[in-house]
């Protein structure tokens, strides 16, 4: 989110999807898997592959809310030498080529922490990082870093879930931008598959409290689903069926057309 009357990146990615007609496709990979060359190829193809924000994966050693196909990633880009630097190194390398493409950093808070907030924000600033998600800090520490990444003019970007009642989701919208990322199902990354009768009324009961788009993840493994999902919400994120295919060996060109056909499964919605 720049600051001043700019427009953040992800504004303005949402702007031009409504103009367009289309829904949101997200996509997350793990920064540094299975290593730093190709997981940056990987990254370096999205756009092209039909990917309308990047969700880019921090490693990290105790992740909490990721089901075993993402803990695997980062074990595998950990092992690989992969650090938080690194991954700001990814949105400088993307940023030298595509400008427009928001980058959304997704992970924990600790590597931040370690880092140092003023420091790690300036940091992202730099690199072309246009939003934070991060999975461990509820809406009673905006202190720590919502506030100043929003003063830092980078997007936070908060996640509801099945358990967000009404009188918690004014608590969780309130200094949350750029979007809303709703978790279609209660428990772990890359389980159950995602339910769009049991997706739809809760998206709408969040489009209700807020403006601001809403876009629908975990669970989501097919173009057929990510169409679905996307046919009810604001766009779909798909991150585990992703990563499951990085994590088989697949080359990049097979991923990134997977990726695409995902886009493709999004965008007729």
């Amino acid at each position: 989110m720049q600051t001043g009357t700019d427009m953040s990146r992800i504004d303005a990615k949402f702007a031009q999807l409504r103009t367009e007609g289309r829904k949101a496709f997200v996509a997350y990979v793990m920064a540094g898997d299975p290593d730093y060359a190709k997981g940056l190829e990987i990254v370096k193809g999205l756009p092209a592959a039909g990917v309308d924000i990047i969700e880019l994966g921090m490693p990290f050693t105790d992740p909490m809310a990721d089901g075993n196909t993402i803990q695997l990633a980062g074990q595998r880009a950990l092992a690989a030498g992969q650090t938080l630097e690194k991954t700001l190194d990814y949105a400088r390398a993307l940023r030298q080529t595509d400008d427009t493409t928001p980058i959304v950093m997704m992970g924990y808070y600790n590597p931040i922490y370690a880092r140092g907030v003023d420091a790690f924000l300036a940091d992202a600033v730099a690199a072309g990082i246009d939003g934070l998600i991060i999975v461990d800090l509820p809406p009673e520490e905006d202190d720590e870093l919502c506030i100043p990444a929003q003063k830092a003019g980078i997007n936070f970007i908060r996640l509801a879930t099945p358990t967000t009642d009404d009188k918690r989701l004014p608590k969780v919208l309130e200094n949350t931008s750029g979007f809303v990322y709703y978790v279609s199902m209660t428990g772990i990354t890359g389980t159950a598959a995602v339910q769009t009768t049991e997706v739809a009324p809760e998206v709408a009961r969040i489009k209700a409290a807020t403006d601001l788009p809403v876009i629908v993840g975990f669970g989501i493994k097919t173009p057929e689903a990510a169409r679905a999902v996307a046919e009810v919400a604001d766009g779909a994120v798909v991150g585990s069926a992703i990563v499951d295919r990085i994590a088989r060996g697949d080359s990049v060109a097979d991923v990134l057309a997977f990726v695409a056909a995902l886009a493709t499964g999004t965008h007729s919605a």
